[in-house]
């Protein structure tokens, strides 16, 4: 760092690439008297820089920017701010922070509109080892710096308050804030499908009702159904201070960057972002605290980060940031991202992520395991994950099973954000053994133990229309390749001490509805999951052991609700779900049971839990508890439920397996799960008090069913 700094220290007073470079007279200039951009006498020429001029203003310099303005580079020592009384542009290769950039305060907030935008008219330039070959030098860099970027906006996104049905042109929302004519907006999918996000520009805003420029091509629910909260996100896009890349790259996906290094310090609210991020490229992201340590105070919220190529929020190496009240939409790689695993104390606080995607240049692979016939290549899915997952050519292997919020370290707060449409997962905690990246081997890294350390926060979250929706397994392996299990958590009294005392933790007020697999699939032990409503999944919740029945339990649920299928019929767009009447969670396998909780692995409760709408139907079975399919491991014969309640649903289904079925996962063959017995602790089941459920569909019959003593369910598959 020293040396890069004092490569650019030097690059200041010896001149850059043969342009001109200017420095802000000093004479006059002090912090209490600001000098204005516009006046020949700021400058030695006399004379306003030009588009080929590369600027230093000095430490002792405060300049106003009061004009529009086009130049090579700018660094500043000093201070610029940017002149309340009209709107302004500044168009500049980048932009090196050593003092400070403001553009409005947090007492008063930039009124105008306010433009920065970051060129790459001179291809291949490195400005202090920040471009070259293979990346752009376009960004804000923080070198020990400030930038204070304040605008107005606070009311960023908000509900449907009715259904936005196909072909329709208004839209009715709680609450419209102070949304103005002209500005842009998104819609959320609410159906299986994340491209079904619709962007739009207002065209007149009267109360709550917002008219927009073009009718919606898709239905955008906006409905409490069964008591599931369903309605569709609106985001702001637009924002009156806007920092972006030039328009050409959209064509290189070279973005714009905003990068925070040591001893720098960045207080950033109402922005829109645009064009950020650079494809494939280490530490190139829309914004980005690197190795800032203590980041109390600092801050990004109520912004709008949009169209990016390389992530959105990037926390690494930085401690007690607040991530708040921000809209994010067709991004690219893992989305809030937490870097090595070391990062602790940060609160993300009512973000908002929608259409989250992965990288393009290779296959966007399942986290978690796919049925046989629901991907074309799944007989050579090995082959897959190793050009996905495992690829050397993307940034992370897992951006190709990219999720929304990437999370690394527990010891975080997660509160009232929304991960509404991802190609892989909406939450992912991957937690490695210690923190890697930059950190591994370090000493401070091997004193921190993820998988071990109790969660801070994880309350009030919504994922909708990803693959999974709350993924907590599978890890980075300290080779950076991509390992489908590994990352069973246990919360520790002492983290170092394996042998301390396991703590609970709880996962709140979560929501999932409308996921293509999964609502919940965890990996741990002593994870009690309350209050969560489960719609409109293929499958409602699943957990899997890491600790094979060393701890009392292993997951619980309680105090919760599923729901098999909801008022929410979606978009119909195969003849097989028009056929059916609404969207399937997986088209390409109509007949797919859906199924509410998933028994696996070792010990897992079930208490006062409602389950509704799960009944067969000529199109597919299904059943509100049921197992893994296909599990490669045992089932503790501990599991059970009590007072559970069944509203128009089934209580029990095992589908039928064998070894050709379609809905087959990776473990095909496996038969462990036919060791399934689960207790029905009070009887709500309706088998008596302490009764069992084994499975007995004729081929798979369980070794423990005694055909005299049980009764036979032939529509659940089981014996009672």
């Amino acid at each position: 760092m020293r040396r890069l700094t004092h490569l650019i220290l030097s690059l200041l007073v010896l001149g850059f690439g043969g342009h001109t470079v200017l420095k802000a007279q000093q004479k006059g200039a002090t912090a209490a008297g600001a000098k204005r951009w516009s006046d020949p006498a700021t400058w030695p020429d006399k004379k306003v820089p030009g588009k080929d001029a590369v600027i230093t203003i000095t430490k002792d310099m405060n300049v106003v920017l009061d004009v529009s303005s086009q130049v090579h580079g700018l660094t500043i020592n000093g201070k610029l701010s940017f002149a309340d009384n009209k709107d302004l542009e500044l168009s500049t290769e980048w932009i090196m922070i050593h003092g400070e950039l403001e553009i409005g305060t947090e007492a008063k907030p930039f009124a105008h509109k306010a433009t920065i935008t970051l060129t790459d008219n001179f291809k291949n330039e490195d400005f202090g080892g920040m471009g070259g070959s293979d990346r752009s030098d376009r960004g804000i860099m923080l070198m020990g710096g400030t930038l204070n970027l304040h605008g107005p906006e606070k009311s960023t996104w908000t509900k449907l308050a009715k259904t936005a049905e196909k072909g329709s042109n208004s839209i009715e929302v709680l609450s419209a804030g102070d949304w103005k004519v002209g500005q842009e907006l998104v819609l959320a999918s609410t159906d299986f499908d994340p491209r079904q996000a619709e962007r739009r520009t207002i065209s007149a805003v009267r109360g709550n009702t917002i008219t927009l420029d073009k009718k919606l091509d898709y239905m955008h629910f906006g409905k409490i159904t069964f008591d599931v909260d369903e309605r569709g996100e609106v985001g702001l896009l637009t924002r009156n201070i806007k920092v972006q890349a030039s328009e050409d790259a959209e064509q290189t996906f070279l973005g714009g960057h905003i990068m925070a290094m040591p001893s720098s310090h960045m207080y950033v609210e109402g922005v829109e972002l645009n064009r950020m991020g650079q494809n494939l490229t280490l530490a190139r992201y829309p914004i980005h605290w690197h190795l800032v340590g203590d980041a109390k105070g600092q801050y990004v919220r109520n912004a709008a980060i949009h169209d990016t190529f390389n992530r959105c929020v990037t926390v690494h190496g930085t401690n007690y940031l607040h991530v708040e009240n921000n809209v994010t939409y067709n991004t690219v790689g893992h989305c809030f991202f937490m870097e090595d695993g070391i990062e602790h104390g940060n609160e993300f606080v009512h973000n908002l992520a929608i259409q989250t995607k992965c990288h393009t240049s290779k296959p966007c692979v399942p986290t978690n395991l796919a049925a046989a016939g629901e991907r074309a290549d799944y007989q050579d899915r090995q082959a897959v994950r190793t050009n996905g997952q495992q690829s050397k050519d993307v940034l992370l292997p897992s951006d190709n099973t990219v999720s929304s919020y990437w999370i690394t370290n527990p010891d975080n707060t997660y509160r009232d954000n929304v991960a509404a449409g991802s190609d892989a997962n909406g939450f992912w905690m991957s937690l490695p053994e210690h923190p890697n990246g930059q950190f591994e081997g370090t000493e401070i890294s091997k004193t921190i133990w993820p998988r071990r350390t109790p969660f801070r926060e994880f309350k009030g979250n919504v994922a909708h229309s990803n693959y999974d929706s709350f993924m907590f397994d599978r890890n980075i392996a300290p080779n950076n390749t991509f390992g489908v299990t590994g990352s069973s958590h246990t919360g520790l009294e002492n983290p170092a001490d394996p042998d301390s005392t396991a703590l609970v933790s709880t996962f709140e007020d979560l929501t999932a509805y409308k996921n293509r697999n999964g609502g919940i699939w965890g990996r741990g032990e002593m994870h009690v999951f309350r209050n969560v409503k489960l719609a409109d999944n293929a499958m409602g919740f699943t957990h899997a052991s890491g600790a094979f029945g060393r701890y009392a339990f292993t997951s619980k649920v309680v105090d919760s609700l599923f729901v098999g299928e909801t008022e929410n019929v979606g978009n119909p767009a195969t003849d097989a779900e028009k056929k059916y009447g609404r969207s399937l969670p997986k088209p390409q396998l109509p007949d797919f049971p859906i199924r509410g909780y998933e028994y696996y692995d070792y010990r897992h409760d079930v208490e006062n839990v409602t389950f509704r709408n799960y009944e067969d139907n000529a199109t597919r079975k299904t059943g509100a508890i049921s197992n893994l399919l296909f599990s490669s491991f045992g089932v503790s014969t501990n599991n059970a439920f009590e007072r559970v309640k069944f509203v128009n649903a089934k209580p029990v289904y095992f589908p039928l397996m064998t070894n050709n079925s379609k809905w087959a996962s990776d473990n095909a063959g496996s038969m462990s799960y036919k060791t399934a017995a689960y207790r029905d602790k009070d009887g709500s089941l309706g088998g008596g008090p302490n009764s069992y459920v084994l499975i007995h569909d004729g081929i798979n019959d369980s070794i423990a069913v005694d055909t005299k003593a049980c009764e036979i369910k032939p529509t659940w598959n089981a014996a009672v």
